[in-house]
């Protein structure tokens, strides 16, 4: 099952559609449209840390995007059952990452990593903090002591994550990230020059000015609408929580060969 050492672009795409990281998600169709329809009423919660005023109050707009950088079905009629992330897409937005990632190494940038998803993505950014170090990145130590309503602002294995009640806690909020830009202001320390992240974390980061990239399912439109406006550089659309951690690994190899990090 698993593919040894860094696939080739066609060995990735078959592994994407095998292991349901892209292709026939689990994602049910239902719930894309629910997330669409949320984002478009302003519920916030799906806002993902930006601020997108009025600009996407129409559900069919939201699903337009979708449709085009994620490839869900562009049916509004196909409200129930499987809906799918296009392989060939994800790739393209490793690839499109991979530029960034390369001239974040020429230039020896100061890198935050961030998961609002650490069941799926923490090994991903781990892997790809450390080939930064390794080019000569500084990665971003965040500050002691911050917290959220939701729980602890932590870091580990390179990555800041949100810990709650002794668990690394998925969140989908800003205000982690906001709470170590903010702390890193106050402390006159200067901020990333990129965040590599998802959720809130990429969102939040990216309407602060920062430079960011990240991943998201075909479920959390507002990153995918964020790049479409120039808010985030590059969003990748994958299934973020599959069934396990390790189906990741071949994307991640791929990624960090095409970044000349590998």
């Amino acid at each position: 099952m698993p593919i040894s050492g860094t696939p080739s672009r066609a060995e990735l795409v078959e592994h994407l559609v095998r292991t349901r990281i892209a292709g026939d998600v689990a994602t049910p169709r239902e719930n894309n449209l629910s997330h669409y329809r949320k984002l478009a009423n302003g519920d916030r919660h799906y806002w993902l840390g930006l601020e997108l005023g009025d600009r996407w109050t129409d559900e069919q707009d939201v699903l337009a995007v979708m449709a085009e950088r994620v490839g869900v079905n562009d049916d509004p009629e196909h409200r129930y059952g499987q809906d799918t992330i296009d392989p060939e897409l994800t790739v393209a937005g490793l690839e499109r990452m991979a530029g960034r990632l390369r001239k974040a190494a020429d230039g020896q940038q100061r890198v935050l990593f961030a998961t609002g998803h650490p069941g799926g993505l923490l090994d991903v950014h781990r892997a790809t903090a450390a080939a930064l170090r390794a080019a000569g990145c500084e990665i971003v130590v965040i500050p002691d002591g911050l917290t959220t309503e939701e729980g602890y602002v932590m870091q580990f294995a390179d990555v800041a994550v949100l810990e709650h009640g002794a668990t690394l806690w998925h969140t989908h909020s800003g205000e982690p990230m906001k709470a170590i830009l903010t702390a890193l202001e106050r402390a006159g320390r200067p901020l990333p020059d990129l965040v590599v992240a998802d959720h809130g974390w990429a969102g939040y980061a990216g309407q602060h000015g920062v430079d960011a990239v990240g991943y998201a399912d075909c479920n959390d439109p507002a990153l995918f609408l964020a790049e479409a406006e120039g808010t985030v550089q590059v969003t990748v659309p994958l299934d973020d929580h599959v069934v396990s951690p390790r189906h990741y690994d071949p994307m991640t190899a791929y990624l960090l060969a095409e970044a000349g990090l590998g």
